[in-house]
């Protein structure tokens, strides 16, 4: 890799970020030799990344947290990468028509989209989300209920997520046809496309995209590259993925030729 001392300290830990992922684990001599910079330079990016939970520094370097079975509850996961949620947020409600079903999944991004969702006027919302569905019961309360969407909420048992899964959650699902469902997704890599590290909320997530005239996956920057136990959906099954303006340019390259469209939420002219 070329000298890459110029870059900011957001950018540098994205690409030691996208390092570990991808190889499971990083020395600081090696990052110190790609980025061009200070050992201490490094040791001090890897604190910050290990506060916030996205590694978990070793003797000389760093390992990969994001396991195949590790899932963070939905309150520790709601206050990571706030900005960018917000970003991406903001893009995916400018596309929900008034008047139309809309499903939304589970997960604190697409809670960021439902919580701009409220006034738009005569929605249908179907979720398998709890923290989803309190946004709608809130706004309908505080509203009388007289401009409150219409909300049908799946049913099942919930995860550390709070989604609602399991048989009864699917047999709801898959009796409906919506016209967007706004999906979050643990992770999402080239080879195994969305991933989930909980077969019954990947089963359930299934079922969510074949109800779907359109999907619409909101996932900031750092689920590239983690890969949960049970896959949900192809990255070539996605109409519109939006992201945050720190995600890899190599991520931006796969996404752009393999999804239907790719917003990068945050740049200049998004």
């Amino acid at each position: 890799m070329a000298d890459q001392g110029g870059l900011l300290a957001q950018q540098r830990r994205a690409l030691i970020l996208e390092s570990v992922r991808r190889d499971g684990a990083v020395r600081v001599t090696q990052l110190v030799g790609q980025l061009g910079v200070s050992d201490m330079t490094i040791r001090r990016d890897l604190d910050a990344l290990s506060s916030g939970g996205f590694l978990e520094k070793v003797h000389g370097g760093a390992v990969s947290v994001s396991t195949s079975l590790y899932e963070p509850g939905f309150e520790a996961k709601s206050t990571r990468e706030a900005t960018a949620k917000a970003a991406i947020a903001d893009a995916a409600a400018a596309r929900v028509e008034p008047g139309s079903v809309v499903a939304i999944g589970a997960g604190t991004t697409a809670h960021a989209v439902a919580t701009r969702l409220v006034d738009v006027p005569s929605l249908t919302v179907v979720t398998n989300s709890l923290p989803v569905a309190e946004v709608f019961q809130a706004a309908a309360r505080e509203g009388g209920g007289t401009t409150a969407a219409t909300l049908l909420l799946t049913g099942g048992s919930p995860t550390p997520s709070a989604a609602l899964v399991g048989p009864l959650a699917d047999l709801v699902i898959g009796s409906l046809h919506v016209d967007l469902l706004i999906l979050g997704t643990h992770g999402a890599s080239e080879a195994a496309g969305l991933t989930s590290p909980n077969l019954a909320e990947a089963r359930t997530n299934r079922a969510l995209v074949a109800a779907a005239r359109r999907v619409v996956v909101v996932a900031d920057h750092t689920k590239w590259g983690v890969v949960g136990l049970s896959g949900f959906c192809p990255l070539a099954d996605i109409n519109w993925f939006i992201t945050d303006d720190r995600l890899p340019a190599q991520a931006s390259a796969v996404l752009a030729e393999t999804v239907g469209e790719l917003t990068i939420a945050g740049a200049q002219g998004n």
